[in-house]
Formats: C-alpha cells, structure tokens, sequence
C-alpha cells in the first residue's frame, strides 16, 4: 500500500510544488495570488481524487487483492490527499524561513503517528492475543481493523499536519488566476514525470530482485535477498536524511536568489559545501560501520554490508543531481529534467535485468550508482550550455575521490589496531578531512543570512 502511495502523492502534487516557489520568486504576480491558485488547484484536483476513491473503493480493494478491505483504499485517499494540500503551507513556510514551526509541524505529525502506533500495535494487539480485557482495549481496539491501525495511525497524523497548518490555510484569498495556472501547469508537468522516473530509479531494484531471482533462489530465497539488499540500503539513510533536509532550505533559497548577480557563484559555493557534508557522512559511516550495523537487527543482514559504500556514493550522486537541477527549475526548461530522470530510469531498467541473473543484489547497487553518477553528468553537461554556474568541478571530484581513497586505505592496507585506537585515529582523520576542506573553502561567512 505505501509502495502505491509514492507515487500517487506525485501525481496529486503534478510539480505545483515547485511551480510555487518559482512564480512567487519571479515577481510578475503577487505572493497572495500565486498561492491562493495554487492552494485551490490542489483543493480541486484533490477533491475529485477523493470522490473517485469513495465510489470504486470496492473495485480498486479487489485490484490490490484486498476485497475485505475496501476501508484501506478510502484512508490511504485521505492520507495523501491531506498530505497534497498541506505540501504548499508546508512550502510557504520553508519560503518565509519559518524552520521552527515548519519542524515543529512534522515532529508533531510524526509524533502523532509513532504514539498511535505503539499503543495500537504495541500495546492494544498484544494485549488482547494474550487475552487482556480492559477499558482501553474495550473503548479504542477493534481486533477486525488488525494490521489497519497502522494506517489509521497514519491518517491521524497526516490530519493532525493538516489542523495545525490551518493558519496558513487561512491566508488563502478568493482569487484563482486562470492564466497563472495554466502556466503553473506546463511548467510543473514536467516534474511530475521527473519525480516518477525517479521513484521508479528508487524502487525498481527492489521489485526485479524478487521478480528475477525467484526462479533460481525460490520465493523465501528472492525475499531474503530484497531484505539483505533493503537492510543494507537503510544505512545509507543519514546521508539520504541530509539530502532531504538540505532540498527543503535549498529549494526556495535557490529561487529567492536567482535575481542576484552573484548567484551563480552562490550556488557553486553550495556544491562544494554540500559535497563536502556528504564526503564527511560517508567517512562516519563507513569508518563506524562495524558499531552502525547493529541497527540492523538481525545478523543474517550483516553478509550485504560490502554494498553500503556504493549505496552511499550513489546517494551522494543523487544530492548532486538535486544540487545541479537549479538550471532548469529557474529557466522554466522541466522539461530537460524529466528527459534526464527518465534517462535514468531507462538505465536502472536495464542494468537491473542484466546485472541481477548474474551478481545478485551487488548488481542493483552498482546500477543505482551508475544512474544517479550518469544523471548527474549529463546534468552538468546540458546546464552549462542554458546556464553557467561556475561549479569548482576539481573540488568536487577531489573530495569524493580522497573519502574514496582514506575508506579503502583503512579497509585494505591500514593493519588493525586495538578498537580504541582505531575508533580514536579515525576520528583524527575525520578532523583532518573536515580541517583540509576548511582550508580550501576559506568560508568567511554564512552564504544565508
């Protein structure tokens, strides 16, 4: 079901998103108009997501193959319709710099949506197997909904998003400017393709290892694998956490910026301070590998760990897409980055199909890197002919390549010392790394002030 709903909240948002932080920034339509258009764009196209879900709810429960539960197709509506709309408050803060009360927002839907989930599934589903009779389990439990409260949990939270947003909901003004929108859409439609191909780049690896491997490994033996593979993946997470973060302040300081002058220099400025972020991520993780693993709950995981610093670099490469995509975005050429994410979406495809029969889940790590590494190339190659940004490109290089170079000097050629002196000289090179960059950057200031 969640798997449905990357990509539905894609096309619930069809790139508005995006389109908002542009018009706003161009000036030639007032802030109120452009988003009021945009709040009733995805009011209206939302709305009729959520009658069509309500009248063929059976129908699309005994597509899922859940016939017993047409509910789950009505919650999942409202939780990503809520989600669609509470996306362009959600932006308007990220806009105004409101970093505390946009955290604060998230945490508390997060928050929502954990404490429901462990007193439903941790406490109430338990409790009552192991026979429990009380007046919680009584009043709030319902063992027929069962696996459902963890979409209930999710719905809850996603309307709890929705609630304390309501103050920005209220600036909205009556006023829906057909033209803009029409413009909003030619520009956002490409980036809904974008974000598709992307999600597909994401998750495509997953679904052909199963599919590919079930007739040489059996069904428990391809499951087993996607599960190696997925466990792995999760500890890429802090540096796909920094990218998320880091796309949230970058995005509309991107386009508050593109009048400047200096803005292109700016915005080689970032790539350097990101990739340096990103390298030093990489060395944490890689160096501490052995302690981080044990997030990983169950040992039989720990056979996939060779995949992680090639999941990590295909990540890093991922952000220098994002980081490089401010050409198109601020030219209003989507379409190139629809063209480009769709190129890696053919290449994930493909690699998959070739690499999977014969290297396994090493195969779909080395695919994913070499999509998110071609993306970001032919990213840089195209930018520089419709908008020069002067990316210090032997920099960039030169911090991947020297995180690159002191992880395999460490795993290879550095003999093993006692734990404390190895955890204690890894950290020194970690400093080290951080004061080099430091060094070269010469930062004199903050570039956001």
């Amino acid at each position: 079901m969640y798997a449905y709903v990357a990509f539905l909240v894609v096309f619930l948002t069809y790139g508005m998103e995006t389109a908002y932080f542009r018009f706003q920034s161009k000036g030639d339509y007032k802030h109120s108009n452009v988003y009021s258009t945009v709040l009733f764009s995805l009011f209206g196209s939302t709305l009729i997501f959520w009658v069509l879900s309500g009248s063929f709810s059976q129908s699309i429960a005994n597509w899922l193959e859940y016939p017993d539960n047409q509910e789950y197709v009505i919650w999942f509506a409202f939780i990503v319709g809520l989600d669609a709309i509470s996306s362009i408050p959600l932006a308007r803060l990220r806009i105004e710099g409101k970093a505390m009360r946009f955290a604060a927002v998230n945490l508390s839907s997060i928050l929502v949506n954990i404490g429901l989930n462990v007193f439903w599934v941790g406490y109430c589903m338990p409790a009552y197997e192991s026979g429990a009779d009380n007046l919680l389990l009584d009043w709030f439990y319902s063992p027929e909904i069962g696996v459902g409260y963890v979409f209930l949990a999710n719905l809850f939270a996603s309307l709890i998003k929705f609630i304390l947003l309501s103050p920005q909901l209220a600036k909205i003004k009556m006023v829906f400017d057909t033209r803009m929108w029409r413009d909003m859409l030619i520009y956002g439609s490409p980036l809904l393709l974008s974000s598709l191909a992307i999600i597909v780049n994401e998750n495509a690896d997953k679904i052909l290892l199963k599919r590919l491997l079930i007739d040489d490994l059996g069904v428990e033996g391809a499951i087993a694998t996607v599960g190696i593979y997925g466990a792995c993946y999760k500890l890429s997470i802090i540096i796909s956490l920094f990218i998320q973060a880091f796309r949230y302040a970058a995005e509309p300081f991107f386009f508050a910026q593109s009048k400047d002058e200096e803005a292109p220099k700016t915005y080689a400025k970032i790539m350097n301070y990101f990739v340096i972020t990103c390298a030093l991520i990489f060395l944490v993780v890689m160096f501490y590998l052995d302690i981080l693993k044990h997030f990983l709950a169950n040992e039989e995981y720990w056979v996939g760990l060779h995949i992680v610093p090639i999941l990590l670099l295909a990540n890093i490469f991922l952000g220098i897409f994002y980081n490089l995509s401010v050409w198109y975005k601020l030219n209003g050429m989507t379409r190139y980055g629809a063209l480009i994410a769709g190129f890696g979406a053919v290449i994930t495809i493909i690699l998959n199909l070739w690499w999977i029969p014969i290297f396994g889940y090493v195969g779909s790590a080395w695919a994913t890197l070499i999509c998110y590494f071609s993306m970001s190339v032919l990213s840089y190659m195209i930018g520089r002919k419709y908008y020069k940004v002067p990316y210090q490109l032997k920099k960039v290089i030169f911090y991947l390549l020297l995180a690159l170079v002191l992880h395999l000097l460490f795993e290879y050629l550095i003999p093993d010392f006692s734990t404390a002196v190895d955890y204690g000289l890894k950290a020194l090179i970690i400093l080290l790394f951080a004061g080099l960059a430091w060094a070269l950057e010469k930062p004199k200031k903050a570039i956001i002030s």
